[in-house]
């Protein structure tokens, strides 16, 4: 994978804070998010190393690691540890320690590890290093989130498909293991970390795996009770209206909320909030029966 530089995914110099970083990670992650950009591959990829840049270069430590070993940065401990040690040989043979590497001899050092540089480390045998994990964000409505389905994503160019679990929480992360970073000198792929971003829905409220949802009640069926048909996310269901049922009056529907998260068959509850509709554009007759009404009632 060629090497990305993340001061230039976000149009920046070296030199920027870290508020600097943030200002322009939220203006291009607002023009490149997929949700502004459906079907578009080009603003998908873009949109992931914009996540990556700024996973790195707004954290201070790696950062400075990122600032001084570059596209190497993710092996930064074991480069300082194999320094430090004395158990880099260079291309002369000869071992280094603390503060004897020159520009050639770092060049020389992440070669015997990637590479096959005769006399290098271990006598010549690369080391095997774990890939770097990457981390992307998926966003999904609400109503995808309630059932399990299949969604593809492209990360570094790469278009991995997975199965979403219904019941996926806002903000929650599942770990897809060796699906990161190409591992070196033969060791093994890192993971790939998905953030689940879970819209908002105009019908429907989330807490945890109950719903919410506020249905439009007529002012006859609230005084006189009657059948009520709304809609679910798990389909239509008939409620019973009791006589005189007050404005903002709230049922509970027992299992009729979002799936629990992996576990087959268990769901919250649906919390169906009443909001009475006042009838309008009525005739002189019609106001005249509720003025009668209204003397008749206590």
């Amino acid at each position: 994978m060629a090497f990305i530089d993340y001061y230039q995914v976000l149009g920046i110099d070296k030199s920027a804070s870290t508020e600097d970083v943030k200002k322009a990670y939220r203006k291009l992650a607002r023009k490149y998010h997929p949700d502004l950009n459906p079907n578009d591959k080009e603003a998908n990829t873009k949109f992931q190393q914009i996540n990556e840049a700024n996973e790195v270069l707004s954290d201070p430590e790696k950062r400075k690691k990122y600032d001084q070993y570059g596209e190497n940065w993710q092996h930064a401990e074991s480069f300082e540890q194999a320094r430090q040690s004395g158990q880099y040989a260079g291309s002369g043979g000869q071992r280094f320690s603390e503060g004897d590497f020159s520009g050639s001899d770092f060049s020389d050092f992440f070669q015997s590890f990637f590479g096959e540089q005769p006399g290098g480390w271990g006598g010549g045998r690369s080391a095997a290093f774990r890939g770097p994990d990457y981390r992307s964000e998926l966003s999904i409505s609400l109503r995808e989130a309630y059932q399990t389905h299949q969604h593809t994503l492209t990360v570094n160019g790469k278009n991995i498909r997975i199965t979403v679990p219904a019941g996926i929480a806002d903000g929650q992360v599942i770990k897809l293991k060796g699906q990161g970073g190409t591992g070196a000198g033969g060791g093994p792929a890192g993971d790939l970390y998905i953030t689940f971003v879970v819209t908002d829905d105009p019908v429907f409220k989330r807490l945890n795996n109950d719903l919410y949802q506020t249905v439009e009640l007529d002012l006859f069926t609230a005084v006189l009770g009657g059948d009520l048909t709304i809609d679910t996310l798990g389909g239509k269901v008939k409620l019973k209206v009791a006589p005189e049922t007050q404005n903002n009056t709230k049922v509970r529907l027992k299992g009729k909320g979002f799936p629990v998260y992996k576990q087959e068959g268990q769901f919250g509850d649906l919390y169906v909030t009443y909001s009475i509709k006042i009838p309008t554009g009525l005739t002189d007759r019609q106001k005249a029966l509720f003025r009668e009404l209204s003397q008749s009632v206590d």
